[in-house]
């Protein structure tokens, strides 16, 4: 990233992968980015289908531009970019997005052989310093909120108890499978709505979340010492002994549920199933399963993203991208997310952004021409 003393330029993409309605910047970060000395461009149409129109962009100060990836120091996106689409950057220009290393490895090998440096928000490592920075948790909190809504909307019943004059309805139970930020907020959410709540974690130390969130925690009590929580705060797999006690706990509460959230993913790994289809079958005709999961295989049998499969009278369902149902908050979540990652770094003097190692080395995969991440070459 060479700006030979002009002004840090950096691009705003209209995304293009199908079904992504957020955008990686919005008025608001443009003013700031601004603010710090740089140069912004807009691709003309880059926040539409997140409601923000290219004349807000401008009034922000931004170019709105066809092209606004000639002549860029740091192109922005929320998914990444495809490399041919990257021409006219300056060389080692950098790309600052989610970029999915493991599923879209060719596309890396791409960034590496333009000698782009790309920089993968979702291996942000999860410190504190980095709190503000991390695209996964600002999504997932939306994600959990949106699975309850959706599973809502699907059950054929109402959520709260109601005492009304032609009787009462009965408060739905809703269940959720996982406690990282989306099961918090999908515990959260639901309670809002008024059901009964209960919820699981492989991660022991949840307990007290759950209870403070007003739900009843669900644990595996016979197995010990396994915590659960591997390095940075996400879930490991376990060990064969308590999937097996946790798949036993799980198929005699289920069964009495209304509504189950599943929410596990393991960062580069297919999602750990957690209801199998014979357990489905316990569940009572009309109740929902909204598996967050969907894409990365699913921690429920049969779900498929975007369909709804309805399987011994449940219904299953789940989205390939879910964040991209609430474009705009998700885009104004996502942008503050970049944003606050790269005015961290900001060298005044320089008038551009300089990594430390501990989050350059964490989140940088390409460099100088080559893969250099460590998660990438084992």
């Amino acid at each position: 990233m060479d700006q030979g003393g002009a002004a840090m330029r950096i691009a705003v993409l209209k995304e293009r992968a199908a079904g992504e309605t957020r955008v990686s910047a919005t008025p608001e970060t443009v003013k700031k980015f601004i603010a710090l000395g740089a140069v912004v461009a807009v691709e003309a149409g880059a926040g539409e289908a997140a409601s923000i129109a290219d004349v807000d962009y401008a009034a922000a100060g931004a170019e709105v531009t066809a092209n606004p990836a000639t002549g860029a120091d740091i192109v922005l996106g929320v998914q990444g970019p495809d490399p041919a689409a990257l021409a006219g950057v300056n060389p080692g220009a950098w790309v600052v997005a989610g970029l999915d290393p493991f599923g879209q490895r060719a596309r890396v090998d791409g960034y590496a052989a333009a000698g782009l440096e790309a920089l993968a928000m979702e291996f942000m490592p999860r410190i504190t310093r980095a709190q503000s920075m991390d695209i996964l948790s600002s999504q997932s909190n939306l994600s959990g909120y949106k699975a309850v809504i959706e599973a809502a909307n699907v059950y054929g019943r109402a959520f709260p108890m109601m005492m009304t004059a032609a009787g009462t309805v009965s408060a739905a139970k809703a269940f959720i499978m996982g406690v990282g930020v989306a099961g918090l907020q999908a515990i959260a959410t639901a309670r809002r709505l008024g059901a009964q709540v209960s919820a699981t974690d492989v991660r022991s130390a949840t307990r007290e979340q759950i209870q403070s969130l007003g739900a009843k925690p669900i644990f595996v009590e016979s197995v010990a010492g396994i915590e659960g929580e591997g390095a940075g705060g996400y879930a490991t797999e376990m060990s064969e002994e308590y999937q097996k006690a946790q798949a036993e706990l799980v198929s005699s509460h289920i069964a009495k549920q209304d509504i189950v959230i599943t929410t596990a993913l393991i960062p580069g790994r297919a999602a750990p199933r957690l209801i199998t289809d014979a357990q489905i079958a316990t569940m009572k005709p009309g109740s929902v399963i909204f598996d967050l999961a969907a894409p990365a295989g699913g921690n429920v049998e049969g779900s498929k993203p975007d369909e709804v499969v309805v399987k011994h009278g449940v219904k299953i369902i789940g989205y390939a991208n879910t964040p991209a149902k609430l474009p705009a908050d998700a885009s104004a979540l996502f942008s503050r997310n970049l944003y606050n990652f790269l005015s961290a770094f900001w060298d005044k003097e320089a008038g551009r952004p300089v990594l430390d190692e501990e989050i350059g080395n964490a989140i940088r995969l390409t460099h100088g021409g080559k893969v250099v991440n460590e998660r990438l070459l084992g």
